[in-house]
Formats: C-alpha cells, structure tokens, sequence
C-alpha cells in the first residue's frame, strides 16, 4: 500500500512523525512524505527533523509566503504532478491548512483516495479559512478519521452517514506524540521559575485587532503581577507589540521554543493560557487546565469536561478565569484514545487492501 502524505506546517510535522513510526512496524505500507513548504521556517532543517525523529520529506514543493488563493492554487499543480509520478493508493491529509485542502483536491480530481486525519472537527465560525478548509476536505474524503466523540456527532448533524464514505473514531495522534515526547524534553535556554503561567499567542483574529491584541496582554500584565506569565511570541507579533502602546512589562516575552521545550514548559507549568488549537488538547495531555483566548473552540469536550475555559479577547473574563481556576481537576478520562490513535489509523487503512 503506497500513501503519500502531505503536510506543510511545523504541527502536521509532529503528527505525521507519530503515524509515520506507526507506518514503519508494517512492511506492507509504503509511505511517500510530501512537504508543501506552507509555514516556512529555518528551524525545519536537518537538526530538527534529527531531534523529532521525523522522516525527511521526499518532495520539498517550498510554496510560501503568498495569499490564499496563489498558495493554495500553486500547491494544487505541484501536488498533482507528485501525485501523476508516484501512483499512490492514498493521500493522507492532516486538519484545516491550505496545505490539506490542496493536497485533498489534487487527489479526488485524480481519483486517489482521501482520508483526513482530525475529521469531523468545526468552530461553527467560517470566517476563518481553516474552518473552510476543513469542511471542504471532509466532503471530499473516503476515510474520515475522527479524534473524538464530538466530531463523530459534528458529521452525523451534517448528514456524513448518508454518503459514500467511511466514519472512523481514531483517536487524536497529538496524544501519540505527546506521550512520545515527554520522554525527550529539553530545557528552553531562558530561567524557568517553580511556579508560572505558559502563555501564548498567534491567531490573526487576536494579532491583528489592535483591541483585541490590547485587552489580552492587559489581563496577562496584570495575572504576571501574581503569577509569573512565559509568552513565547514569533516575531511578527512582537513587532506589532513593540510600535504599540502595550502594557507588557511584567510577561517575560521570549522568542518562539521547539516543540521539545514546549514539552518542558508544559511540563513545568501552573496554567495556560493561548489561542492555540493544538495547546489546549497539548494541555490536558500534560494534565494542566487551560483558558483559551478565543470566542470558540474546536476542541468543545474539553469546555464540558471542565479543563478549559473560554474567554475570548475580554480583560475581565480572562482574569476571571485566572482568580477562579479550579487546579483540582481528575484529568484522567478517555477523551483522545490514550495513545492508540495511530495504530487504529493504521487498522483502518488496511481494511481497504
């Protein structure tokens, strides 16, 4: 069985690295690795793929830096052409990036099958392009593989069990590569103290409204007062920061770690506080609760299981949140298949040899 996968972004790197490991105990799978270059970083060099153990791609596409549209339209030709040369069984597709619709529509139009990792996931919020990204990829799919009950429920309301696919509850692979990588955490470069708050922030819903962006580095200024608050930020965001007038002294703003420091930090932690979607799953993995800066989530089962708590961009909630947060919680419950995503995955796939 030969499957290219595609990926484009430094998370799909460390979600196919715990499938890819899966993939290599069967000798009837063949997996082909497809790096579209979407995020592109300088980190993603030989060093990096040697400390995660992550197979090199054999296609680099290096598609960056363009609109959605462009990038999205170049991904989509050089894609097929891989596709054309290598005749795969399937392409594999991890979550919401352009880099997974892309890689979604140059298969289905070359009738190859599909199966989409994190299916059936929704924020109900369609004025951000991952959300559309991931409707459209599920549509298109043949093997819908599902990390959750919610997202099971979330395809049966549109429908998914009336067409010519298959529905699968995999559990999440983020759980695979968390438990991996605990065991090969590294200390970041910077002082961390006994007890502080990991933070961070990306989305361009919070980045990029000013008021936003002001309301949440108020209500982190004013938390670090209490509690010492580590904001690693890309450099984009801390520039924006430094032509404002922000209220940052009290956060200590380092520059973006690893993935293996920010299994240190997680760790290490009291609390988090992001916009990340993959933090707040990384969170409850690490068994830390979590305040998300967002007006929604995809992750909505961690909301009902009392791990995390929404608060959008608002001052008050978000130190609402801090001052009432519950630390006692019993994070050990079965939400994300505890570290049996991949080997379901695989199972999946081979019911179709």
């Amino acid at each position: 069985m030969k499957i290219i996968t595609i990926v484009g972004a430094r998370p799909q790197f460390i979600k196919a690295a715990a499938l890819s490991r899966e993939f290599l105990k069967h000798n009837h799978i063949n997996e082909i690795i497809v790096h579209t270059g979407q995020h592109f970083d300088a980190n993603m060099s030989d060093v990096f793929f040697e400390q995660m153990e992550i197979p090199k791609p054999h296609y680099n596409l290096d598609i960056n830096g363009l609109g959605h549209g462009a990038m999205t339209g170049q991904m989509l030709e050089k894609i097929e052409k891989v596709l054309i040369n290598e005749t795969p069984d399937w392409v594999l597709v991890y979550g919401d990036t352009n880099s997974t619709i892309a890689g979604a529509l140059a298969a289905k139009k070359l009738h190859i099958k599909v199966a989409h990792v994190e299916a059936g996931l929704r924020s109900f919020n369609m004025a951000m392009p991952e959300e559309v990204n991931r409707i459209l990829t599920d549509r298109i799919s043949d093997l819908l593989l599902c990390p959750t009950d919610t997202a099971i429920e979330n395809l049966d309301k549109e429908g998914y069990n009336n067409l010519d696919m298959t529905v699968s509850k995999t559990g999440d692979v983020m759980q695979d590569a968390a438990i991996f990588y605990t065991k090969k955490e590294q200390k970041p470069a910077f002082e961390v103290s006994k007890q502080f708050i990991l933070a961070t922030i990306h989305r361009a819903e919070n980045t990029d409204d000013l008021e936003r962006l002001s309301s949440i580095l108020l209500a982190l200024n004013t938390v670090a007062e209490k509690t010492p608050v580590i904001l690693p930020l890309h450099p984009r965001t801390r520039n924006i920061i430094s032509k404002g007038n922000f209220e940052v002294e009290n956060l200590s703003i380092v520059d973006p770690v690893g993935y293996l420091e920010m299994v240190y930090l997680l760790e290490k932690c009291k609390l988090v506080m992001t916009d990340s979607g993959g933090l707040q799953k990384e969170a409850f993995f690490f068994k830390k609760p979590c305040v998300t800066l967002r007006d929604e989530t995809e992750w909505i089962e961690l909301v009902n299981g009392g791990f995390n708590t929404l608060v959008g961009a608002d001052y008050n909630q978000i130190l609402t949140a801090y001052n009432s947060q519950n630390y006692d919680i019993d994070f050990d419950v079965d939400l994300y298949g505890m570290g049996k995503a991949c080997r379901n995955i695989v199972k999946e796939l081979s019911l179709y040899e």
